[in-house]
This record gives C-alpha cells, sequence and structure tokens, in this order.
C-alpha cells in the first residue's frame, strides 16, 4: 500500500433487496492508489465479492447449525472470511509502537465500530425506526472517517449465534480504545450503548504508517491481545456445542417485513393525526377515493344515521334492513374499514352463493345455504365475545328472532334513491299498484301499439310494445319463468324489431361479438349472434361464466339496452334498468313468493341516471287473485333450516362441534344449541319433539354411523333430567369424541349424506382400480348431488357406451352398469331388474368429464351431449371441489394411501380442464385457457419464463395483450414462484431442524442408570 497517507474505502455492492453482507470486512484502496501489482488483487477482490452469498434481512436467530455458522464463508481456509480478516490484523500489527494510542487495538477499535453500528441496524437489539449517516471531520491525524451504507457492515452476515460473543468483545474494546476517542468522549456521563442513535458505519483509519518508525511488538503486548481470528474461533465452536431454539428464517422474513409495514401505516396515522376521523372515523383519504373511483361525494341520510347509531359505535351487533338498491353494500363497506383502519383488527365478508354483499339475512332461511351460513354465525357468537356481527338484508318480516339469534340491534328504511312506480298488465290494460285502493290497484293506461294478427300471435303479452317505449336510449329487464322461455323471447323481440335497433353502438356490439367468440374458442350461441346486433341478449345459468361477465359489462355499459334473464339475476347480480318487466308471475312451474317479487322489481331505477324506476308484472284472468295477494301480503317469515336439512344441517353441525372441539359433552352441545336461530324459533318448528329430543337422537345416528365415538362421564343428574325423553339415563351420559371415518369427513367437508357410500366405492376400488385410463378416477370424484339431479339422454348414454375401450368398459362393469341396460332404455324397453339410479346417472356425468378432459372443449363436449355449455361448466367445477374434498377424505385414512398421489393430479386436471402443458401457465392469476395457448405458442412454457418477462416484450409477442395485463401477468407469476420457494426452503428448514424429541446426554445416562 503507498506510504503516502492511503486510505481504507469499503466496496459495497448495491442490490436488488436490502441484503447483509461481509463485503465491508475488506479494505479495498481505490484503483488510482494500486500500484500496477495491486491491479490483479483488486480484480480477484470484486470477482470473490461477486460470487458471495448473501441472505435475506433477519431479525436475531439462535441458530446453532453449523450451516449458519459457516455456510457463507468457506470454513477456516486461506481465503476464507476469517483468513482474510486474520490478513487484515496483520497488517495492523506493523504500526509503530509510538503510536500505541492509535494501533495497539486498531483491528479491535476498526471491528468494534463496525459492530457499533451493525447491532444499531439489527431490530432485535434496539428498536429503531431508522439511522442516519453523520459526516465525520478528520481525525487528529489528517485522516478522513469514511461512511458507508448499513448493509455493508460487518457483522450483517454473521450468523446470530455469534452475537453475544462480538457485544462481548464491543464491551472490551470501549475500555481499550484510544486516548483520543476517550478524550471526545470524557464529557459524556459514560461510554455511548447499543440503544443509542449512533452516526453509522464510520471508521477510524489507522494513522499514516513510517517505515522507519516501525518497530516490533513486545511480548506483554502480544499477550495483553488475542488474535481476532481465535476469538471467533472460539465464539463459534463454543456456540456449535451449545443447543439454541431454532426459528424459520422466512417466517421471521415475513414477520419483519409486516411489522415494517405496520410502522409504516403507524406513522402515516401519526403524521396525519389531524386528519384521522373526519369521514366517519376514517382519515378523509377515505372519502377521497370514494368519490374518485366510486363517484360518491356525499352519504345518503339514511347511511349518516346508521353509521352514527350508538349501537355501531360501541360495537355493537346490528342487523339494518332496506329496499334493493337501497346503498346497503357502502355502509357495510365502511363499517369494515373502521375495523381495518382504525382497530386494526380483521374483517370477515360472507357471500352466500351468488350475493355480492356481506351477509344476506333473508338467506337464512334458503335451503342448504342458510344452514351453512347459521352455523358459522352460530359457532362465532358461541366462541368469541368480542366479535361483532353485522348483517343487512333487503328481505325482513319476523326480524324479531334474527335479533334474539345474533344478539343485535336494528335498523331499517324504506329509502329508495329512485323512485319506484309498480304496475299490473293484463291484456292491453295496465294499472298501478296502489295500497289505498279498494283491490290494491288503479287504473293507469291502455297500451296503443299496433299490432297484425301475425305479431299478435308471436308476442301475445304485447312485450315488444313494453320494451320499446324504453330501449335502445334506456335499459330493460325481461325475467322470465325458465331458461329456455329466456332465449326464445330475445329470439322473438329481435324478429320484430325495426333495423334501426341495428345502428345503435353497432361497433361496441360488433366488438362484444368478436370478444365472445375469442373466450368460447371460436364459437358463439346462434342466439346470441341473432340478438346482439339488436342490443338485446339472454341471461341465465347455461352460458359459462365469462359469457354472463361480458354481457352483464355490455348491459351496464349501455352496449346492451335489454336482457331476458331468469330470477337468479335479481338475487345475485346488481344490474339495474329504468324498467323491469316481469314476463309471468312464475319462477319455474311455482308462483312468485313476495321475497322473489320484491328483489326483482328492486332492479328498476338507476341511481343517479334515472329519476323513476318502473316495473310491470304480465299475468293472466286466472292469476289475477294470485297476483292481488302477493301484491298485498306482507313479507314471508325467515325459518331456520338446521333439522330440514339434516345431513347438511344438525349432524353436519354437531360434526364439527365435535371435531373442532368447541363442544364435545351432551350438555354444552345442547347449550350450544339454545343459542342457534333453530333454538330460538324452537317452538314455532317442533311440534312433536323436544329439542333435547333432536340433540340426542342426531348424536345417536352419528355414533351408529360410526362417525362419532362415545365416552362415559360423570354428568349432573340434574341435566339428564332437564327434559322427558326417551331412553335409559345411562344413554346421556356420555361425552363424545370423532372417529378416524368421522375426521376424515370432516376434514374433507363430506356431505354425511355420502358419507358411507364414498367409503364402500373406494374400498370396492381399491379391489380393481383401473388406471389404463381416466375414467374411473373421474367416476370416484363425480359429485353425488349432481349424480340425483341428472337426466340423461339416453341416446346419447349408449352411442358413448358402446365407443369405451376394453378397459373404460371394465370400469362401467366394476360399478354396476351394464351395455344391455343402457341399449335397453335408449330403446324405451321395460326393464325388469332393479338398477341404482345414482350410480348410472354418475357414470353418465362421468362419461361427460372424461370427455371434457380429452377435449378441454365446452362447447364440443356441450354439443356431444346435448347439455347447456353452463351446466358442463357446473360441472366441472363441482367434479374440482368434490375432487379436493376426497383427496383430504383419503388422506386422514390410511388404508387409502394409493389415491393420495393420484388424486392430487385428477384435481389439477378437472381445475384447470387444460392440456397438461398449459397447467403451469393457467396457475397465474389473470391467465386462462386462449391467453395460456398464446403464451405457450410465444414460447412461455414455465411460470419461471413468465416471472422472468419483460412486459413491453409481452405486449408486442402476445395479441390483445394491455400494458396492464402484462404487468399483472409478470408480477402474478413472480410472486407465485417466490411463494414455491418459500415453501422449498421451509422443507429445507423444517428437515435441517433438531428435532424436538432428540434425546439429550442427561436422559441417555439415567436410562443407562
Amino acid at each position: 500500500m503507498d506510504d503516502g497517507g492511503s486510505r481504507i474505502r469499503r466496496r459495497v455492492s448495491v442490490r436488488k433487496r436490502n441484503r447483509f453482507s461481509t463485503e465491508s470486512v475488506l479494505a479495498a484502496p481505490t484503483a488510482a492508489e494500486l500500484k500496477p501489482g495491486d491491479e490483479k488483487e483488486e480484480e480477484e477482490m470484486v470477482a470473490g465479492s461477486r460470487r458471495r452469498k448473501t441472505v435475506d434481512v433477519q431479525p436475531v436467530e439462535n441458530i446453532d447449525s453449523e450451516e449458519d455458522m459457516f455456510g457463507d464463508y468457506d470454513s477456516f481456509a486461506e481465503n476464507s472470511f476469517l483468513a482474510q480478516v486474520d490478513d487484515l490484523e496483520q497488517k495492523y500489527m506493523q504500526i509503530p509502537e509510538q503510536e500505541e494510542h492509535a494501533t495497539d487495538h486498531a483491528p479491535e477499535d476498526l471491528c468494534s465500530e463496525s459492530i457499533k453500528h451493525s447491532i444499531l441496524s439489527s431490530n432485535t437489539v434496539g428498536d429503531f425506526t431508522g439511522v442516519k449517516t453523520e459526516e465525520h471531520t478528520k481525525n487528529q491525524s489528517g485522516h478522513e472517517d469514511v461512511a458507508t451504507e448499513p448493509e455493508a457492515d460487518l457483522l450483517y452476515d454473521v450468523p446470530s449465534s455469534q452475537m453475544l460473543f462480538f457485544e462481548h468483545l464491543h464491551s472490551s474494546s470501549n475500555n481499550l480504545g484510544d486516548p483520543s476517542l476517550k478524550e471526545r468522549d470524557r464529557g459524556s456521563s459514560s461510554h455511548k450503548t447499543v440503544n443509542e442513535e449512533l452516526p453509522v458505519s464510520s471508521i477510524e483509519e489507522p494513522q499514516q504508517i513510517d517505515d522507519s518508525s516501525s518497530k516490533v511488538r513486545t511480548s506483554s503486548d502480544g499477550n495483553r491481545r488475542q488474535s481476532l481470528k481465535d476469538h471467533l474461533k472460539s465464539a463459534m465452536a463454543g456456540n456449535a456445542r451449545a443447543h439454541t431454539s431454532v426459528f424459520s428464517r422466512t417466517k421471521q422474513l415475513k414477520e419483519t417485513l409486516l411489522s415494517e409495514e405496520i410502522n409504516v401505516a403507524k406513522k402515516t396515522i401519526a403524521s396525519s393525526s389531524d386528519d384521522l376521523g373526519p369521514f366517519y372515523s376514517l382519515p378523509s383519504k377515505v372519502r377521497d377515493l370514494y368519490a374518485q373511483f366510486r363517484g360518491i361525494e356525499k352519504l345518503y341520510e339514511w347511511q349518516h344515521t346508521c353509521l352514527t347509531l350508538k349501537s355501531v359505535q360501541e360495537r355493537k351487533n346490528l342487523i339494518y334492513s332496506l329496499p334493493t338498491s337501497g346503498g346497503k353494500t357502502l355502509v357495510a363497506e365502511i363499517l369494515m374499514l373502521q375495523e381495518l383502519l382504525c382497530r386494526r383488527k380483521d374483517a370477515l365478508m360472507i357471500l352466500p352463493y351468488v350475493a355480492i354483499v356481506q351477509e344476506k339475512l333473508h338467506m337464512i332461511g334458503e335451503g342448504s345455504r342458510g344452514a351453512t351460513l347459521e352455523m358459522t354465525l352460530a359457532k362465532i357468537l358461541y366462541t368469541s365475545k368480542t366479535t361483532q356481527i353485522v348483517g343487512m338484508s333487503a328481505t325482513l318480516n319476523n326480524v324479531e328472532d334474527l335479533q334474539a339469534f345474533l344478539r343485535a340491534e336494528y335498523y331499517s328504511s324504506w329509502f329508495r334513491p329512485v323512485e319506484l312506480k309498480e304496475y299490473l298488465k293484463i291484456n292491453d290494460t295496465i294499472y298501478e299498484v296502489d295500497s289505498k285502493a279498494e283491490n290494491g290497484m288503479t287504473f293507469s293506461r291502455l297500451l296503443n301499439y299496433k299490432y297484425s294478427d301475425t305479431l299478435k300471435k308471436l308476442d301475445p303479452d304485447h312485450l315488444v310494445a313494453l320494451v320499446t317505449e324504453v330501449i335502445p336510449n334506456h335499459s330493460c329487464l325481461v325475467f322470465c319463468p325458465t331458461k329456455k322461455n329466456c332465449e326464445n323471447v330475445a329470439e322473438m323481440i329481435c324478429k320484430i324489431l325495426s333495423k334501426e335497433y341495428l345502428k345503435h353502438r353497432e361497433k361496441e356490439k360488433h366488438e362484444l361479438l368478436k370478444n365472445l367468440k375469442a373466450i368460447s374458442g371460436g364459437s358463439v350461441c346462434p342466439v346470441l349472434k341473432h340478438t346482439i346486433p339488436f342490443g338485446v341478449a339472454y341471461h341465465h345459468s347455461g352460458l359459462t361464466n365469462d359469457e354472463r361477465k361480458l354481457l352483464e359489462e355490455a348491459h351496464s355499459a349501455g352496449v346492451l339496452c335489454l336482457l331476458t334473464c331468469t330470477s337468479t339475476l335479481a338475487a345475485g347480480v346488481n344490474l339495474p334498468a329504468q324498467r323491469v318487466i316481469l314476463r309471468a308471475p312464475y319462477v319455474a312451474k311455482e308462483f312468485l313468493k313476495r321475497n322473489q317479487y320484491k328483489q326483482m322489481i328492486g332492479r328498476a331505477g338507476r341511481a343517479g341516471i334515472d329519476s323513476v324506476g318502473e316495473s310491470i308484472l304480465i299475468f293472466q284472468e286466472k292469476d289475477k287473485q294470485q297476483v292481488l295477494e302477493l301484491i298485498s301480503r306482507p313479507l314471508e317469515n325467515c325459518y331456520s333450516r338446521l333439522v330440514q336439512e339434516f345431513t347438511k344441517g344438525i349432524q353436519t353441525l354437531f360434526l364439527s362441534l365435535i371435531g373442532l372441539k368447541i363442544a364435545t359433552t351432551l350438555g354444552d352441545i345442547y347449550h350450544f344449541m339454545s343459542g342457534t336461530f333453530f333454538g330460538v324459533q324452537q317452538k314455532i318448528l317442533l311440534k312433536e319433539k323436544s329439542l333435547w329430543e333432536i340433540t340426542v337422537e342426531s348424536l345417536r345416528y352419528l355414533t351408529e354411523k360410526g362417525l362419532l365415538q362415545k365416552d362415559t362421564v360423570l354428568t349432573e343428574k340434574g341435566l339428564l333430567q332437564k327434559d322427558t325423553v326417551q331412553g335409559s339415563e345411562e344413554e346421556f351420559q356420555y361425552s363424545f369424541r370423532i372417529t378416524k371415518l368421522g375426521r376424515a369427513s370432516f376434514k374433507g367437508t363430506i356431505d354425511l349424506a355420502y358419507c358411507d357410500i364414498l367409503y364402500r366405492d373406494l374400498k370396492k376400488g381399491l379391489e380393481g382400480l383401473v388406471l389404463e385410463s381416466l375414467l374411473h378416477l373421474i367416476y370416484l370424484t363425480t359429485p353425488y348431488d349432481m349424480a340425483s339431479r341428472c337426466d340423461p339422454d339416453w341416446m346419447v348414454y349408449f352411442r358413448q357406451f358402446s365407443q369405451l375401450s376394453p378397459a373404460e368398459q371394465n370400469v362401467a362393469t366394476l360399478v354396476g352398469v351394464s351395455e344391455n341396460f343402457i341399449g335397453k332404455k335408449a330403446s324405451g324397453q321395460a326393464i325388469k331388474k332393479k338398477v341404482d339410479k345414482t350410480i348410472v346417472n354418475r357414470l353418465y356425468l362421468s362419461f361427460v368429464l372424461y370427455t371434457l378432459l380429452k377435449e378441454t372443449s365446452v362447447w364440443r363436449v356441450s354439443e356431444k351431449f346435448n347439455m347447456p355449455r353452463g351446466h358442463i361448466q357446473n360441472l366441472l367445477s363441482g367434479a374440482a371441489a368434490f375432487s379436493s374434498c376426497v383427496l383430504h377424505f383419503c388422506e386422514e385414512l390410511e388404508e387409502f394411501w394409493v389415491y393420495r398421489a393420484l388424486l392430487v393430479e385428477l384435481t389439477k386436471k378437472l381445475t384447470y380442464c387444460v392440456k397438461a402443458e398449459l397447467i403451469p401457465l393457467m396457475e397465474v392469476a389473470g391467465v386462462l385457457e386462449g391467453r395460456a395457448k398464446q403464451l405457450y405458442n410465444a414460447g412461455y412454457k414455465s411460470l419461471a419464463h413468465l416471472a422472468n418477462a419483460d412486459p413491453e416484450v409481452l405486449i408486442r409477442t402476445i395479441d390483445h395483450l394491455s400494458r396492464r395485463q402484462a404487468k399483472q401477468i409478470v408480477s402474478s407469476a413472480k410472486m407465485l414462484l417466490h411463494e414455491k420457494a418459500e415453501a422449498l426452503q421451509e422443507e429445507v428448514e423444517e428437515l435441517l431442524r433438531l428435532p424436538s424429541d432428540f434425546p439429550s446426554i442427561t436422559a441417555s445416562s439415567i436410562e443407562k442408570a
């Protein structure tokens, strides 16, 4: 090194992420200061620094594994970290004795100064929000301090198991520091500690070395200080022998990142403390975002009243009820934001079925959905006293029962942002609904529309006359009783409409057809192909999800001015229109309920667009009396479905209560049931049996089915005699625990009506599982409930059966379906032999799924089996879900180990339903089958390819890909790749972790003794 007062400079590498590094330990001269012979040495140092491993920023970890001590360094080899430190130390040992205050402990001072600042940057020693870099003036020898970034500090790559040694070394160096430092700190009452905020990474340079005055250290000096390398060796060896607890690096990184995010949020709130709370306890930024993205400048008066209720401010449970389109969802959003931002608590949004709301309480009385919702709420009420439940509904009558169940306050209003006018139409006459009138309606007007005799036959209900009063400049919904009626009405209207309607937003309608063709692999429904140019389309469950989404967006944008739809649209999709027409007062063959009627007409009137919304119910003379009752009677009451939905209700509830150990004794289960919605309504719902008897019978049934097992316990006699029931007293002196079969059913969420059938089918499958094709596995994962609702086309069934290979025919034989039986059904012959209808139907649906996995086109399979494409898509998603359930079922039962690996792959195939090579691409958010094919053909064949792709290149390569979509695909792929890497890292850490039950020396000694 140059004698002319050279300086030590740290080489710091800049990384994509903040990572610790040991590179700062070795001081490198600048290029200008290097001698010619030193250039090669610098190149080797730079190359070495690039090869050196780095690790993520971690809190201090107590890790004593060999990998953590020496993994980032080459042990004690010649080019190791310790060897390099020793070389550096030897250089400083040549410093003149006469400048002993600057040289006697230079390595220690160098190291201790770095230690100070490294410890400061570690969040496990001191809690700091940040450390500022401070410029130092020249020291007494005229040399400068060089500031470096925190990530270049000495201890950033040193395992946390060595931290105590360095802390000890640091305290020693404070006592052995140079006099100049002591002189500088003389004014302080004590030395700076690691919990004080100090300048970052400042290194005191050694003073200039004069060759003529260099001396050899005395033996007393050598004895007084120990080599840093020896210290490190000793500490590492000691720590290797000591057992310390091990924590997951990945887990600690996540916790660190979460802590940083929380600190940022706290700083944000603290920096704008004056702004906290002006918008219903939320920052005004929330109000600004609502105005910017949703166009909401001011809340409705009822929303303000509801949000400022005393019960809301005290976090009591609340039920609020308003008509459809009243703005209920906004209140739910604000309440959840209050929990998330102000109270820093979690918020759970329950979305029953297709409804995009927080909790639709009127659905609590609707079949299995209602039973599931009731069970969820009952468990929350039973296990948590601090959770707030907020329920909202458009239609409620017996709200007192719901209040008692949820222990909630109640708020209601009849507010509507747009006035709703209800009309009735019979023949050519239109009446307005008027509650003050004698028969509930008053004459409004006669329908004036010129119909020819031919048109009257096509449109006897004058639908065209009603819709042309509002379209194409305004929107209209026509609710029809059946799906087929939706399509027929749409086609009929377009036959009568004039050609002028084709010109309205012609380009956008052409684009819509183009998009429908793109998502359907080049196919478009012939009905939609005819009706969309007129701005008309149908909407029901027979459409695929992608088709429905495109049609809904087009209707919202005004491209489509008329939708013919079924009642499901009223319950699940927020698509308002100026006029709503009910084609008939029926849903399928059942007469309308008041709740259904209110939901449908509630879609009339678009807030901010229409001043008045109109609903028109068309009916015939024969239905007049029922219609008059419909418009005048109160809403239907809401009743619990726990007992009606036996296997999906009370039995599933009891199994989960015992499986989760929420309630395991008869007394606790009965107490739980008393607090359910069913318990509140038991006097109304139970006429012949008491709640106690229902509880006992259900538990007995589960025990007999082998899902629960009884254990004798001591129970107070008074509990057993709570109600008079049949049976001996001993029957009730039991607590319950879940069996292996019960746990498998519980973990797999298997409908208890089918759990024993599933067990038998899987057991039988083990005897001769056919693996030459997927058909046998598909049959085992075809949902039982869908099979019970299936109505096969026997000619199609026979045709598909006759095309089976010998191995596939063997599957049919194993499950018990013969070709002879299918042939007789197809020809209409009588069959005397009894055959299980569920098995026959299930095999038919298996053929549909099997064909779909081979062809991957919903459209071709729809044509081949004469089934609506939406039904095929629902079957596919149902089979994928049930396959996952069966997988979890098998994981709990050792005897079914052979199915586990098979079902993992089958579940993937059913979930994505594409060729195997496209599945990795389909895992990325925003990539569907069409896009996956485009990416694959462009050379992006794996997750890693997408993660490393350039969005700009993707835009140029892939057709119809926007910049936003390209960035989303790349970022999603990176995140998914990172998650997979983390999962593998956690597996590695788990493998290397010392087992908790590892035998200790003490235990071994005791056993020998």
